[in-house]
């Protein structure tokens, strides 16, 4: 079965152009011309991916972005601008972009983005380790399930498939160097500048998340990339 997307454009005839390549090369793609028209799309429909323009009228793309992320987790997203602007890049990541593409941009270059996408998302999806479940200070990390438990309340955070797959590394390597081009490979699949940025977002939630253990410590490392410190086995 061809993998289904959601393709959100505005401008028709770019979205029209962009739909017959990508059916050219063997998916099935859903256009939609406008945010409220792609989440009406999404809600009716079952996709593998999604690719949203960032500037559309009646709903813009990070806030479809948004929505999406609240009812599926998993889908990868991938956003379509006109705009470079750095902070365009971190608020798609924020949302939880999976890439991020700047117009003009040739077609081949998201054809072999989707791939890419789509590549990596299978691998989270049906990668399986040994080491399945963690115990990290007060706290319980179900991997499969991406489910982290404080124990002292029953509290749980169902992570994203990338906040579990980082998490997971750090927890292998709990007390050591997570080195940063480590993790940008196995979980983004390219070391660079907005990559490592999306990842500095992960890093943050992720210290949100252990907040309620004082033991716990994800340290920046200088230069190099990051340390979860459990202080009681230090």
């Amino acid at each position: 079965m061809n993998n289904r997307i959601l393709l959100v454009e505005d401008d028709r005839n770019f979205g029209d152009v962009l739909k017959s390549y990508l059916e050219m090369n063997d998916y099935d793609v859903t256009l939609a011309t406008d945010g409220e028209q792609g989440s009406s799309l999404f809600k009716s429909g079952e996709y593998d991916l999604c690719i949203f323009d960032v500037m559309m009228p009646k709903k813009d793309g990070f806030t479809l972005g948004k929505e999406i992320r609240e009812k599926d987790k998993d889908i990868p997203i991938i956003f379509l601008t006109a705009r470079s602007l750095k902070e365009d890049v971190l608020e798609g990541f924020k949302v939880g972009a999976d890439d991020y593409i700047s117009k003009p941009f040739n077609s081949e270059e998201l054809l072999y983005r989707v791939m890419a996408v789509l590549k990596r998302s299978r691998k989270e999806s049906e990668s399986e380790d040994h080491t399945k479940e963690f115990k990290i200070g007060d706290y319980h990390f179900n991997y499969p399930l991406r489910i982290l438990t404080y124990t002292p309340d029953g509290g749980e955070e169902k992570l994203s498939p990338k906040e579990a797959h980082l998490l997971r590394l750090f927890c292998l390597k709990k007390n050591d160097v997570l080195e940063r081009s480590e993790a940008l490979t196995k979980i983004w699949g390219e070391d660079n500048y907005f990559t490592a940025r999306s990842m500095d977002v992960f890093v943050t939630k992720l210290r949100k998340y252990l907040s309620k253990d004082s033991n716990l410590e994800i340290m920046n490392i200088h230069g190099n990339g990051f340390r979860l410190i459990e202080k009681e086995e230090l």
